[in-house]
């Protein structure tokens, strides 16, 4: 085979997946660039629609998988054909579409690369770009009746947004990726309603948004509907509880993904005319796990891996671990996190949960080392370095009771790592 950055369209109709994945990465000097332009003339070039399907576009700095997730479940409960876009991928790159909540085979992932390749012409895609355009191939292509899509960064310049929805929705609103989308929440909010629409209906998962937010749903002039206004929810001993101005639960299965992205997942089912009793919606629930969130992966002592890599994520994972129970003896943490991060700030909400830290360098590019995470903890609490993630982790087990809780969290690339040791995966193959 030739230079890989200079194939021939007869080579590259003979790639296997990895090797169109090291093509993508190659083809483009930077990660991120951006901007709409070059991503909308290549989907022009392509020449597919999406006018027979329900569009459903979710933004958000955390909560957007799970948000569609639950969605594509209740969706799929009633029987309807959906599709998935979402990132990243956690073990296979395959994850990032699913057609009925399964993976395609590498095969149409090929052809659908080959498809973009050809569209591009001479145009620049970064990675996530040529991804994305894809995933819209291969969806468009799909009998699917609904289209999820997540949004990969930020909204209102993200890849995804070439895509006009019928319905919107922003699960949460925080601090992450301030070099790209603001230093703010009140900047960050304006990125993330880029994905508005004249007159559309748009839900609002951020119980707490910046007032920019609201000034961008008068400009766009979109019907908004507000988590603890407009729709509420609330968890006990007696489960999770949620109600609008027309549907009333009460007493459903406590969920398995946070239930702040369940109740904004119930009101955009609501704005698509899908309704559920307590029995269908406890069902829902139950089948509704995304792997690396909130994701229990054994028992005595308990593992659970959670991708939360910021200060809004972390600081609900700690609420999540309270809810668990305070039957854990201690709560043993396994972290590992990217240099370019706010590690300080993401650290901070677990301080008070952890009783151990167990610190691994992420041999990752843009991965921090064990020794400049342990330097931000300001607790006195046991705090051990290890050279890499799956060291920390069976060092952890190996100190780990019966009783305690094993949480390993910090990044995709953290949790990534405890799946591929364990052989672990939530979605089938078609």
């Amino acid at each position: 085979m030739s230079d890989i950055s200079t194939p021939t369209r007869l080579e590259q109709h003979t790639w296997n997946l990895e090797t169109w994945l090291k093509y993508l990465e190659s083809i483009h000097p930077s990660n991120i660039e951006l901007g709409l332009d070059r991503v909308s003339q290549v989907f022009k070039n392509l020449n597919l629609s999406f006018s027979d399907k329900t569009v459903i576009t979710v933004a958000g700095t955390n909560g957007k998988g799970t948000t569609c997730a639950f969605i594509e479940q209740a969706l799929l409960s009633k029987k309807h054909s959906v599709a998935v876009f979402s990132s990243p991928h956690l073990i296979d790159y395959r994850e990032r579409v699913r057609i009925q909540n399964k993976m395609l085979p590498e095969a149409s992932h090929c052809l659908s690369f080959m498809q973009v390749e050809i569209a591009r012409k001479d145009i620049a895609l970064t990675y996530f770009e040529f991804g994305t355009l894809a995933a819209l191939y291969l969806m468009s292509q799909s009998d699917a009746d609904y289209i999820l899509l997540e949004v990969g960064l930020g909204g209102r310049l993200d890849a995804v947004n070439i895509i006009d929805p019928d319905l919107a929705v922003i699960t949460s609103i925080g601090l992450d990726h301030q070099d790209w989308l603001g230093e703010t929440r009140e900047e960050i909010a304006i990125e993330k309603a880029g994905i508005f629409r004249y007159n559309i209906d748009v839900v609002i998962g951020e119980p707490e948004p910046p007032k920019t937010l609201l000034d961008e749903v008068k400009r766009f002039q979109v019907k908004a509907y507000w988590q603890s206004i407009d729709f509420e929810y609330f968890v006990d001993n007696k489960g999770f509880h949620w109600e609008d101005n027309v549907k009333q639960h009460q007493g459903i299965s406590k969920p398995m993904i946070p239930a702040q992205n369940v109740s904004t997942g119930l009101k955009a089912l609501a704005l698509l005319g899908q309704t559920f009793n307590d029995e269908q919606l406890s069902k829902i629930i139950l089948k509704t796990k995304v792997m690396g969130r909130k994701h229990i992966i054994q028992s005595a002592p308990t593992v659970l891996l959670d991708v939360a890599h910021n200060p809004q994520a972390t600081a609900l994972l700690a609420k999540e671990i309270e809810e668990l129970g305070t039957g854990y003896n201690r709560v043993i943490a396994v972290i590992a996190m990217l240099a370019d991060k706010d590690i300080k700030a993401s650290l901070r909400p677990m301080e008070d949960t952890v009783t151990s830290w167990y610190c691994a360098d992420l041999n990752v590019p843009r991965g921090a080392s064990a020794n400049v995470i342990a330097s931000h903890l300001t607790s006195n609490k046991k705090v051990v370095n290890f050279d890499s993630v799956i060291e920390a982790y069976k060092s952890a087990l190996d100190y780990a009771q019966q009783e305690d809780l094993v949480v390993v969290f910090g990044s995709f690339f953290t949790v990534a790592e405890i799946l591929n040791l364990k052989g672990l995966s939530l979605i089938e193959e078609a």
